[in-house]
């Protein structure tokens, strides 16, 4: 299985009053074209945790299909045979 690696960087989790949170480089935020304030979206992936610029767009298409899948299961289960 062969990776595309890109930009490899470390961060540390950090203690934020009761929570904890990373802090990201400065070349992380300019390369997802975010600044302090902006909201990302965590997305699980099979290769991983994936962080991506908010988009308001793509997670009412996202809500909207995890509904349509929860009232759906039975038929895209038959779909999927």
């Amino acid at each position: 299985m062969g990776y595309n690696v890109g930009m490899i960087t470390t961060v540390k989790i950090t203690s934020i009053g009761n929570s904890a949170g990373i802090i990201l480089p400065k070349e992380l935020l300019e390369k997802l074209r975010v600044s302090k304030g902006d909201t990302l979206t965590v997305t699980e992936t099979p290769d991983g945790i994936g962080l991506n610029p908010y988009d308001e767009n793509f997670a009412t298409a996202m809500n909207l299909a995890e509904e349509i899948m929860r009232e759906d299961r039975d038929v895209l289960r038959k779909l999927a045979q």
